[in-house]
């Protein structure tokens, strides 16, 4: 991995609203740590960043770091993450791993196919990549940014195990060797496409499911207006007592009226 010239210089705002003014002046917060030295906070230029970021394949980039005003003059270090904004992208804050030229460390570099299958060129096949990075232990120097995996001779079935990459010398490639990276698959047959379109929901079935639940909806009010029916019912029984009540009362005083009737009819 070849080394990228970049200046920093010490940090001496800190918290958020110190962070926001920084970025507001056109440079980044960054913190430097390692095994020998004690974590250091620093700032850099945004444009530096992004111009060093854009003119490599990936951003995990080895610094030789010129800290100004810094007793020791160089130094090596890794980007090891980078922070940014959910939105609009922008560089939010930098780390930085310290490295000696001697020391091994283990990183995550993205893996790249190199070519064009055989199984996709003439057998229709689909080129599925299985793993994006590789962890991989070395020195920093002997690091590469990125794995190139030539898949030129792969047929429809076959894959590229991790065993089956060859890392640069002095590099290990760390994990189980028979982990598929790249592989090719075959092309789905017109009978497959079939019953995966019918085994999708279609319209219908999202047209049976909306009026299965406009359904539900409407039996519940339909429910409900079953016993506002029955309160109906209740309080109309309720009604007819009193109603025949009357009736009786206006027999009782029909009968009274015929009673006062049958003197009078005696004086005649």
């Amino acid at each position: 991995m070849k080394s990228v010239a970049l200046i920093a210089f010490p940090r001496t705002t800190g918290r958020r609203a110190g962070s926001k003014k920084l970025r507001a002046s056109g440079r980044v917060p960054a913190v430097i740590y390692g095994r020998q030295i004690k974590p250091q906070n620093l700032e850099i230029q945004i444009k530096d960043f992004k111009d060093m970021i854009h003119g490599a394949n990936s951003e995990i980039v080895l610094l030789d770091l010129s800290i100004q005003g810094d007793p020791k003059p160089k130094r090596l270090a890794l980007v090891q993450d980078v922070q940014h904004h959910v939105l609009s992208r922008s560089v939010l804050h930098v780390d930085l791993h310290e490295v000696a030229e001697d020391e091994k460390v283990t990183l995550m570099v993205p893996v790249e196919a190199v070519g064009e299958a055989s199984g996709v060129k003439t057998g229709g096949g689909v080129l599925e990549h299985v793993l994006f990075k590789l962890k991989l232990r070395g020195l920093p120097k002997d690091l590469p940014e990125t794995v190139l995996v030539d898949v030129s001779a792969l047929a429809i079935g076959q894959a590229i195990h991790l065993g089956d990459i060859k890392p640069p010398t002095g590099v290990e490639i760390l994990g189980d060797k028979h982990i598929s990276v790249l592989a090719v698959a075959a092309p789905l047959s017109e009978a497959q496409e079939a019953a995966d379109a019918a085994a999708a929901p279609g319209a219908a079935e999202v047209e049976m499911l909306k009026e299965k639940k406009e359904e539900g909806a409407e039996g519940a009010p339909a429910g409900e207006k079953g016993k506002t029916g029955e309160k109906a019912a209740a309080g109309k029984g309720g009604e007819k007592a009193p109603a025949a009540g009357d009736k009786a009362g206006e027999k009782k005083s029909g009968d009274k009226k015929a009673a006062e009737k049958k003197p009078a009819d005696k004086k005649k």
